[in-house]
């Protein structure tokens, strides 16, 4: 009896210990260019530390109930509060000079690299609560490019899939590469969304030259690819946990020309496979999401827990399956855009309703300030039964100063796609 008691109580101490532990979660944007530059004592440019400054509150919006974000309280809180009024958030913020006395803490930033653990190792957070450097170093290694390039052949599950990607290490391979194509993409290996990328038109400048010579010397080599006929962009999201990636949801999003992103749509999954059916059987669809959950967890599961990105598009082609999945444009080993929206959309838009979820950014002082209130005049916010039906709901606070604002736009009147297109362009 004493056995089993003792026992029972070893298990209900774990229990509570672990039901102890608070999530605590940081937006730091300027992840991909600190593990792109690989160093402890990184420091991001004035723009991306501005970005992580005025969007500190964006993982609100995906943290779970009694859950922490890290963030500065002086507007913050106010916004927390009134969040709390309108939706029924249950989240929590905490500060810097707060963190060195927090106790049992898991912290998840946007991303981890070498940088954010030095940060908060400065604050006094303890090396138990941190990865250690040789987990950075795995965690960056998986994120090098060259491991999609890897992963993307055994994605190409038949006549419905298309692309190729290749990892060049020499100087005669990206000339090679760049003269053969009409057109091509040089990526470097680490980089930000949208960034380190090199557009070609079949000639091999000393600009492209100079360009390979230094991404190569630093990351080992270049990404070489054909340019694609892109119809849509979108993603799957998985999270991984003990080891195990699970599909998460879909991800509907927009890229400019330069690749950078722009935006989210704001529909259901069942909507975007409706859409996706458009253009390839969706069993084709759901025998891709069924391959890279196993791919992704022989891969990465015992390196990295969290969620996952997989961006994809469709793409049109001349000949018969017209259309074709590009399955694996950019493995995104780190919380993304697209699980952001998925959350929105999931626990706080009306089904009946769909929209758009985007960061913009304005340089002039008083421009986003101004932005804010005429989109809160020209769309007034209406919820119901704890759901937005329609309007504009900014996600962070705007204040007179800011540059970046972090927003929703919502209409109860389909489809969404002509939302999509009058605001992301």
């Amino acid at each position: 009896f004493f056995a089993i008691s003792n026992g029972f109580n070893s298990l209900f101490c774990k229990y509570i210990q672990e039901i102890a532990k608070k999530a605590l979660y940081i937006f730091n944007p300027e992840h991909d260019l600190a593990l792109a530059s690989g160093e402890t004592n990184y420091m991001a440019p004035a723009s991306a530390r501005q970005m992580a400054l005025e969007l500190a509150l964006l993982p609100m919006w995906y943290a779970g109930e009694e859950e922490m974000v890290l963030a500065p309280s002086a507007y913050n809180l106010d916004h927390i509060k009134k969040m709390r009024e309108l939706l029924d958030l249950s989240v929590h913020l905490m500060t810097e000079p707060e963190l060195a006395s927090g106790t049992d803490l898991d912290i998840r930033p946007w991303g981890w690299d070498l940088a954010v653990r030095k940060r908060l190792s400065d604050l006094g957070v303890g090396e138990g609560k941190l990865p250690s450097a040789g987990q950075l170093d795995k965690l960056r290694s998986c994120s090098h490019r060259s491991c999609a390039v890897e992963l993307l052949p055994r994605l190409r599950l038949g006549d419905s899939f298309c692309g190729e990607s290749f990892y060049l290490r020499f100087p005669e391979e990206w000339k090679s590469f760049v003269e053969s194509h009409d057109t091509c993409l040089l990526k470097a290996p680490l980089s930000g969304s949208g960034k380190g990328l090199n557009w070609c038109k079949g000639i091999y400048t000393p600009s492209i030259s100079g360009w390979c010579s230094r991404i190569g010397n630093q990351q080992g080599g270049v990404i070489g690819e054909p340019i694609y006929n892109k119809v849509e962009d979108f993603a799957m999201e998985f999270r991984s946990s003990g080891g195990r990636f699970r599909f998460a949801g879909y991800s509907r999003f927009r890229t400019g020309g330069s690749g950078a992103y722009e935006g989210n749509l704001l529909i259901s999954d069942a909507v975007i496979e409706r859409n996706l059916s458009d253009y390839i059987p969706v069993e084709e669809v759901h025998k891709l999401r069924d391959c890279l959950e196993r791919e992704l967890s022989l891969r990465f599961g015992a390196v990295y827990d969290g969620y996952l990105g997989v961006d994809m598009m469709v793409c049109r082609f001349p000949e018969s399956p017209v259309y074709r999945i590009h399955p694996c444009v950019e493995i995104n080993l780190r919380m993304n855009m697209g699980v952001v929206a998925r959350h929105l959309y999931d626990r706080y838009i009306s089904p009946a309703s769909a929209g758009v979820f985007q960061i913009s950014y304005h340089p002039s002082t008083g421009a986003a300030w101004s932005a804010h209130k005429e989109m809160e005049e020209a769309y007034p916010l209406r919820i119901e039964r704890g759901r937005i039906c329609s309007g504009y709901l900014p996600l962070v606070p705007v204040h007179k100063k800011s540059n970046y604002r972090a927003w929703v736009l919502i209409s109860s009147l389909p489809p969404a796609v002509s939302l999509y297109s009058g605001f992301l362009g």
